[in-house]
């Protein structure tokens, strides 16, 4: 196949909504042992913080600032440290998901 701006277009695009699927079993469970692990992690703290009725407005800017902080350390892919900024990422984004998700439950 030729290198035209539509198959580098194409490529690009199929890498960012398939790319997952190109990486070895070890990175795929990782991100998936991680998103898990912020998922139950951060459920649990929500329940334990919710359930206590206090600290709930010093602990919230505590968590968005920690969200932001590992935003913006990401390093390079070539580091000594990307894995384990890849892994809270994921933990990061499972958090996320469980705060949306309790979100939704005391919403309803």
């Amino acid at each position: 196949m030729q290198k035209t701006r539509f198959s580098i277009f194409f490529n690009s695009i199929n890498f960012v909504f398939l790319g997952f699927l190109k990486s070895s079993w070890k990175d795929k469970a990782l991100n998936l042992l991680s998103i898990l692990f912020g998922y139950f992690l951060f459920a649990n703290f929500i329940t334990k913080f919710i359930s206590e009725g206090k600290n709930e407005l010093l602990m919230i800017p505590i968590i968005i600032i920690m969200f932001e902080i590992i935003i913006r350390i990401k390093p390079l892919k070539q580091s000594q440290i990307y894995l384990l900024w890849m892994i809270l990422d994921r933990i990061r984004i499972g958090s996320v998901y469980a705060l949306i998700l309790e979100a939704f439950k005391l919403g309803s």
